[in-house]
């Protein structure tokens, strides 16, 4: 028989053969490509080749995988966890890109610099990046204050900072998410219907005057938009592997349309087209006129009985979008809002349906309130913590990385939109000055519109289905912590873990967004959810580093209580400049489903339960431990006690942060010292007060030691 010596060196370290050094560093090999341990990795790991990304771009996956329970989870070996590991590119850098990246970027944002001009534009955009960059960096510390467990934000939050706060976020994040899918619907509705195929629509021309508003547009609304809505939740019901196929796809829209607008940026000083038709301040959809001058029979038709207006007018053919050389940044610097069916400020549209005109009433306070819906999405990384490598790395890098791309995006966007497009072609939200076509499709590069129309298309689908494939998880997450009860029905799922009764409810919700039917309607009622659930964040974290409480210990750097503090006051000012109503509503749904929760079981009560089970698991660990003082605090004859330095001692031990039971014996008949039981229990102090009447001293020392004891256990054994 062959034996190995093994040697141990005086640091506690055993030297082993070379056999098995051999054997080890394979393991470690094979560790360090699925783990965080890289201590043998090539360099072809730590520097992937063109190859290796374009395959994981291949097998990118934009939604989670469905949550199984802890004991199908146990059951799980520990190789095939390993193997879907994913880094702060894959994991969560793309997926919070292609989040935030939405249908606004298309269809809106140019109107928004339009009307708001390029200075309160850039203003709206940033105050809207400040606010998900500060809710990113308070979501950054609770990444990294311990381990974060799989199953997304909500578990992430309501684990480290308790159940309340995390059935909070998690309801508002949930209605949020609903509620956006209905605005991606409703958007690639518009595009379909506006600018890709108007002959589809079912109750008339959706290009005559009315904009979005009109009942022919909303009526088309409401029941493409339920089509889609059914396709999508097929699609999802199916299974969340169909829709992860068609990630990479939806990603590549995104990606690739965004580049073609800033490619058009820079190209379209060398183009002529598209052309607009202007009669004085009057912007005149393509339809109303063969070609633009005097000599056109459909405008002499329509102007030539006001003969003061028709001469003293210009009738000017301008290119739309000249590009950045061409001056318009100063012309379009200052906002230009409009009322409901004005064709320039202060000046009402005539009868003349030929006429491009507002839909809405616009203000600042709207365009935010729309806007802000466009930098949501920032907790997708969060949501796939169970799937990252290292989820405290990859979480902040990723998240912040994710949201300092967007915002550059936007911002450098709003800038180029008013340098480089005529104002009042900005200001025609859907295109009809240009045959309807979308105006962000005419600056891109190539020079075909289908490029941008169908990649928005396809992104705002994709968009929509990852909302209503996440937040039937989030409602079954939520369901099965059991802290809403009449939501446990919706806890239960398929064999295969989907959320089937949640995704009905999500299917409902959504499509109540749906008959709103307008997608400026929906777009307020989603920042009110999200800046809620966004101010929550903020405010738990504040409350986490005031209260000093041991087990919150981010080790994120760039954290501080100010910046959430900040986040959380920005979150409540935008919700009341944006609609003051919709904020009151927003804010007495939340306070009804605080005081739900405290109502079925008692907050107070559950939390205290709650943590002592927690106790009783296993022995505290140590970021949770706190210590527990006993003062054992003899009495003068007057009840004052004999020496304060012992109390001073032991609040100087705690440091305020754990718990000091002070211990005091009272001598005497307890008839005879009821007055001084009384004046203790009298006194405003918080603090536990217990009577406890027995006639020998000793007794009474042996007593009060045992029951400050908050977690016993008895053993008995046979010996």
């Amino acid at each position: 028989m062959r034996t190995t010596a093994r040697l141990t060196r005086r640091d506690g370290c055993v030297d082993l053969s070379p056999p098995e050094r051999k054997a080890n560093k394979q393991a470690n090999l094979v560790a360090g490509k699925a783990g965080n341990l890289a201590l043998y990795e090539d360099e072809i790991h730590k520097r992937p080749r063109i190859s290796t990304l374009l395959q994981s771009l291949s097998r990118y996956e934009a939604v989670a995988s469905p949550q199984q329970d802890d004991e199908e989870g146990e059951a799980k070996t520990t190789t095939s966890s390993q193997a879907t590991k994913m880094g702060t590119l894959m994991g969560v850098y793309l997926p919070t890109i292609q989040n935030i990246f939405g249908v606004i970027l298309f269809i809106r944002l140019s109107w928004i610099v339009g009307i708001a001009g390029t200075l309160q534009a850039f203003f709206i955009v940033f105050i809207c990046c400040c606010c998900t960059m500060l809710t990113a960096i308070s979501m950054s510390a609770i990444a990294t204050n311990g381990v974060v467990p799989a199953g997304g934000a909500y578990f992430m939050i309501s684990r480290a900072l308790g159940p309340e706060f995390g059935g909070a976020v998690g309801l508002l994040f949930y209605l949020g998410t609903t509620f956006a899918s209905s605005m991606y619907i409703l958007g690639a509705i518009e595009i379909l219907l506006t600018y890709m195929a108007p002959s589809m629509s079912l109750f008339g021309d959706v290009r005559s005057g009315g904009g979005a508003q009109s009942p022919v547009m909303l009526n088309n609304m409401r029941v493409y938009g339920s089509i889609l809505l059914l396709l999508l939740i097929a699609v999802v019901f199916i299974g969340v592997k169909y829709v992860n196929k068609c990630a990479s796809l939806f990603l590549v829209c995104v990606l690739f349309s965004i580049l073609a607008i800033y490619l058009g940026f820079f190209s379209a000083q060398a183009r002529e087209m598209p052309r607009i038709c202007l009669l004085g301040n009057k912007l005149l959809a393509s339809s109303s006129y063969h070609e633009c001058s005097r000599n056109d029979t459909l405008l002499n038709a329509t102007y030539g009985n006001d003969e003061a207006f028709w001469k003293n007018n210009p009738l000017s053919y301008v290119v739309g979008v000249p590009g950045i050389t061409s001056g318009l940044f100063v012309d379009n610097w200052k906002s230009k809002y409009l009322k409901k069916n004005e064709v320039s400020p202060g000046v009402q549209a005539g009868e003349f349906e030929g006429e491009v005109r507002s839909d809405i009433t616009t203000s600042f306070f709207v365009l935010l309130a729309i806007f802000f819906p466009s930098v949501t999405g920032i907790m997708a990384g969060s949501n796939r913590s169970g799937d990252l490598k290292d989820a405290q790395q990859s979480i902040p890098k990723g998240t912040i990385a994710a949201i300092t791309t967007t915002s550059v995006v936007y911002l450098t966007s709003v800038l180029l939109f008013g340098a480089t497009v005529h104002g009042e072609l900005l200001r025609d939200k859907f295109g009809r000055s240009i045959n309807s076509v979308m105006v962000v499709a005419e600056i891109a590069w190539p020079p075909t519109k289908w490029v941008i129309l169908i990649g928005s298309l396809l992104s705002t689908v994709g968009a929509g289905m990852q909302s209503l494939t996440g937040a039937p998880r989030l409602l079954q997450a939520i369901a099965r912590d059991n802290l809403i009860p009449f939501l446990n029905i919706f806890g239960y799922g398929s064999k295969s873990g989907e959320p089937t009764r949640a995704l009905m409810l999500t299917a409902c919700i959504s499509e109540i967004g749906i008959l709103i039917a307008n997608l400026d309607s929906v777009a307020p009622i989603i920042t009110m959810f999200f800046l809620m659930c966004y101010g929550f964040v903020n405010l738990a974290c504040v409350l986490q580093s005031l209260l000093r409480t041991p087990n919150w210990r981010p080790r994120f750097k760039y954290y501080h209580w100010f910046s959430s503090f900040m986040g959380m006051c920005l979150c409540l000012a935008l919700m009341f400049i944006s609609s003051w109503y919709y904020a009151l509503a927003a804010m007495i749904l939340a306070a009804a489903i605080y005081k739900y929760i405290e109502f079925q079981g008692g907050l107070a009560l559950s939390a205290a339960r709650y943590s002592l089970l927690r106790l009783e698991e296993g022995p505290p660990h140590t970021k949770n431990w706190r210590p527990q003082i006993l003062v054992l605090c003899p009495l003068k004859k007057n009840s004052e006690p004999e020496s304060r330095r012992l109390l001073s001692l032991a609040s100087q031990l705690k440091h305020g942060r754990g718990l000091s039971i002070v211990g005091s014996i009272l001598e005497g008949d307890f008839k005879e010292r009821a007055d001084d039981v009384a004046w203790q229990r009298r006194l405003e102090i918080l603090y536990f007060s217990e009577i406890t009447q027995l006639k020998q001293v000793r007794k009474s020392i042996d007593e009060g030691i045992r029951k400050p004891a908050f977690k016993c256990r008895y053993q008995t054994r046979d010996r």
